[in-house]
């Protein structure tokens, strides 16, 4: 089993720099309608991460087959991503239970962002990516920060939900914990992949396609 921890990129860079602050604005706005809410705070952060590897992924198709050359396995990574993210809403759905303005807010802010990055990533995937990366830096922390209410006891650890049980096969008997930790991993996965993605275009280290 990976050993998890918490990770931070210094943004040393301007593209670095903007790409925080961003992230960091993002953070903001959800910490203003969801602080310690942390399961409702959660189906928030599902449905916003669920939209850049979708928007990425689009974005590489259609230059493969513009370019009619092979993409390098970036279109299936991201869509998998982007399809990881969307299973993380559907378990927290089952345990946030959001009303029908908070689903407003959910696909409003989606609406917002799906713009806004699609924008960035159309004229600059690299810092398309390391906003991801931020992103997912923020999220394991976020986790991280949930996992440690349920251990104090100020969150109840209850049942997993049926579907997270079948999504990562845990047993009958797991818990919100258990469940906690593989979304986790889930994003210290794409926190790394994004960073990667971001590092290969300051380098030039492309897939042929994209060079």
């Amino acid at each position: 089993m990976t050993v998890f921890k918490l990770e931070h990129r210094t943004p040393t860079k301007l593209s670095e720099k903007v790409a925080y602050k961003i992230t960091q604005s993002l953070k903001f706005i959800l910490n203003v309608f969801y602080g310690t809410q942390y399961a409702k705070r959660a189906v928030i952060l599902e449905t916003i991460a669920a939209v850049p590897g979708m928007v990425a992924g689009m974005f590489n198709h259609l230059k493969a087959l513009r370019r009619m050359k092979d993409d390098g396995g970036w279109i299936r990574d991201l869509l998998d991503e982007a399809e990881n993210e969307r299973m993380h809403l559907m378990i927290f759905l089952e345990i946030a239970k959001p009303s029908w303005v908070e689903r407003l807010l959910v696909f409003l802010g989606q609406g917002a962002f799906i713009l806004v990055y699609g924008f960035i990533y159309l004229f600059t995937p690299k810092i398309a990516h390391r906003i991801v990366g931020y992103f997912e830096e923020e999220a394991c922390k976020s986790y991280s920060d949930y996992i440690e209410q349920v251990d104090l006891g100020n969150v109840d650890n209850i049942g997993a939900p049926e579907i997270a049980i079948n999504y990562y096969g845990l047993s009958e008997a797991a818990k919100l914990k258990d469940v906690l930790l593989a979304v986790r991993e889930d994003e210290a996965k794409h926190r790394d992949n994004n960073h990667a993605y971001s590092d290969a275009y300051e380098s030039n280290q492309l897939p042929e396609h994209q060079n």
